[in-house]
Protein backbone atom coordinates (compact mmCIF):
# COMPACT_ATOMS: atom_id res chain seq x y z
CA UNK A 1 0.00 0.00 0.00
CA UNK A 2 1.27 3.73 -0.19
CA UNK A 3 0.95 6.15 2.65
CA UNK A 4 1.11 9.62 3.67
CA UNK A 5 2.60 9.81 7.25
CA UNK A 6 2.33 13.12 9.00
CA UNK A 7 3.18 13.59 12.47
CA UNK A 8 3.21 16.21 15.14
CA UNK A 9 5.04 15.90 18.13
CA UNK A 10 6.54 17.12 21.03
CA UNK A 11 10.48 18.90 20.64
CA UNK A 12 11.93 16.23 22.98
CA UNK A 13 11.04 13.18 21.08
CA UNK A 14 10.98 14.69 17.29
CA UNK A 15 14.40 13.22 16.40
CA UNK A 16 13.31 9.63 17.21
CA UNK A 17 9.97 10.35 15.29
CA UNK A 18 12.47 11.29 12.78
CA UNK A 19 14.69 8.22 12.48
CA UNK A 20 12.33 5.91 12.86
CA UNK A 21 10.27 7.05 10.06
CA UNK A 22 13.02 6.91 7.56
CA UNK A 23 13.70 3.39 8.23
CA UNK A 24 10.07 3.08 6.92
CA UNK A 25 9.46 5.66 4.32
CA UNK A 26 10.50 8.75 2.31
CA UNK A 27 11.12 11.91 3.85
CA UNK A 28 9.73 14.63 1.94
CA UNK A 29 8.98 17.57 4.25
CA UNK A 30 9.62 18.61 7.57
CA UNK A 31 7.09 16.07 9.70
CA UNK A 32 5.92 14.37 6.27
CA UNK A 33 6.58 10.95 4.82
CA UNK A 34 5.05 8.95 2.27
CA UNK A 35 5.92 6.02 0.34
CA UNK A 36 5.20 1.95 -0.26
CA UNK A 37 5.14 0.07 2.61
CA UNK A 38 3.29 -3.51 3.81
CA UNK A 39 0.58 -3.61 6.15
CA UNK A 40 2.55 -5.63 8.64
CA UNK A 41 5.77 -2.91 7.89
CA UNK A 42 3.26 0.08 8.89
CA UNK A 43 1.84 -1.73 12.01
CA UNK A 44 5.45 -2.62 12.97
CA UNK A 45 6.46 1.62 12.57
CA UNK A 46 2.95 2.50 15.04
CA UNK A 47 3.87 0.27 17.54
CA UNK A 48 7.19 1.25 17.15
CA UNK A 49 6.20 5.26 17.00
CA UNK A 50 3.92 4.68 20.54
CA UNK A 51 7.38 3.17 22.31
CA UNK A 52 8.11 6.98 23.20
CA UNK A 53 5.14 9.15 22.03
CA UNK A 54 2.86 10.94 24.53
CA UNK A 55 -0.13 9.68 23.29
CA UNK A 56 -2.06 12.49 25.28
CA UNK A 57 -0.26 15.45 23.25
CA UNK A 58 2.02 13.92 20.41
CA UNK A 59 -0.24 12.79 16.88
CA UNK A 60 0.77 10.22 13.79
CA UNK A 61 -1.64 10.68 10.93
CA UNK A 62 -1.40 8.21 8.41
CA UNK A 63 -3.39 8.76 4.77
CA UNK A 64 -3.54 5.52 2.99
CA UNK A 65 -3.96 4.35 -0.51
CA UNK A 66 -3.79 0.84 -3.03
CA UNK A 67 -1.24 2.51 -4.89
CA UNK A 68 0.56 5.96 -5.63
CA UNK A 69 -0.67 5.99 -8.98
CA UNK A 70 -4.41 6.90 -7.09
CA UNK A 71 -3.56 9.79 -6.03
CA UNK A 72 -2.72 13.21 -7.60
CA UNK A 73 0.24 14.72 -6.27
CA UNK A 74 1.12 18.61 -6.92
CA UNK A 75 3.85 20.69 -5.77
CA UNK A 76 3.92 24.61 -5.53
CA UNK A 77 7.29 25.93 -4.89
CA UNK A 78 10.10 24.21 -4.38
CA UNK A 79 10.39 20.33 -3.87
CA UNK A 80 12.40 19.28 -0.39
CA UNK A 81 13.82 16.05 -1.30
CA UNK A 82 12.70 14.40 -4.37
CA UNK A 83 12.03 10.80 -4.59
CA UNK A 84 14.22 9.99 -7.98
CA UNK A 85 15.78 6.49 -8.51
CA UNK A 86 18.75 6.48 -9.47
CA UNK A 87 19.93 3.15 -11.52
Amino acid sequence: MYVILVYDIGEKRVGKMLKLCRKYLNWIQNSVFEGEISEVKLEELKIRAKEFMDEDTDSLIIFKSRQEKWLDKEIVGHERNTLDQIL
